[in-house]
């Protein structure tokens, strides 16, 4: 048994040609969506990040301003910033890209961001109501898991779903998410005792510990799906995940790859939310 491969690239290239007609539907009506991302210093992987989402924002229409901020940027000025992008009415969504500098509060930039344009989804307010499952901008790289889980038809109502890590960015609110999809949920994380006696019991599982191959082929039930989030560069220059690829792919009925899975679903989910922001608040 060798498992079937959960395409992130295909599936996000797809998402996004429906997302140019939507966004051809809306600029008829005057309105082009607009996202405003805020990269604080120069860190190389933020840079590349941000290049990213602008290059998608530019392949399906997306208006992106990009405000690029010195290293030396205090956490007032940054403030100032998002409150004038806060009023800004042809701007849809709002992303700081994180990290910042340790001079900036994280959580108080987060906060400032109107809840109407946190398409990153990591405002209280939108977390919230993703608890108690209101309609909000859900946070970009659990909704895409769901969306890659769902678009292979796989079952999740009443399955044991599995989450190794308790990030606020990615483990916490994919388990809600699954939970709000009435799955049966259980966190693992690196204080969890016999952490193989609970991964091998999932239907549904999803590595995001950021530990490099955590997950072996010993770890996982027969037939399970398996959701690789991690990355990590191998000294031969490759990427590879949390997951033993060739060794959970033998037993696993479905597998994300790294790359190619779930991290081209993240960006995409980025762009549906900014497109929904446009639609609630502007249409």
């Amino acid at each position: 048994m060798t498992a079937q491969i959960i395409n992130g690239k295909e599936l996000s290239q797809k998402k996004r040609e429906e997302m140019k007609i939507e966004v051809e539907t809306l600029r008829k009506q005057g309105i082009t969506p607009g996202l405003a991302v805020i990269i604080v210093g120069t860190d190389p992987a933020s840079q590349t990040y941000v290049r990213g989402k602008q290059r998608a924002c530019e392949e399906i229409g997306i208006q992106s301003l990009l405000i690029e901020m010195k290293e030396s940027t205090t956490e007032a000025q940054l403030i100032a910033k998002i409150d004038e992008l806060n009023k800004e009415d042809s701007i849809d969504g709002i992303l700081v890209q994180l990290p910042l500098p340790s001079q900036i509060n994280e959580q108080a930039i987060i906060e400032k961001i109107s809840p109407n344009k946190d398409v990153d989804g990591f405002h209280p307010i939108n977390i919230g109501r993703m608890m108690t499952g209101q309609d909000c901008f859900l946070p970009c790289t659990p909704h895409g898991i769901i969306e890659m889980v769902k678009s292979k038809q796989i079952d999740i109502e009443g399955k044991h779903v599995v989450v190794v890590g308790r990030s606020n960015i990615v483990g916490k609110p994919v388990g809600q998410l699954f939970l709000n999809e009435h799955a049966t949920v259980t966190y693992c994380h690196s204080r969890t005792n016999d952490l193989k006696a609970y991964t091998s019991q999932a239907d549904i599982l999803i590595a995001a510990a950021g530990k490099q191959h955590l997950i072996q082929g010993e770890y996982v039930k027969r037939g399970a799906t398996v959701i690789d989030v991690g990355i990590h560069r191998l000294e031969n220059g490759k990427l590879t995940g949390d997951v033993n690829f060739d060794e959970v792919k033998e037993k696993a009925a479905y597998i994300t790859p790294v790359p190619g899975g779930v991290g081209p679903m993240t960006i995409t989910m980025l762009l549906h939310n900014t497109i929904q922001s446009a639609k609630r608040f502007r249409a």
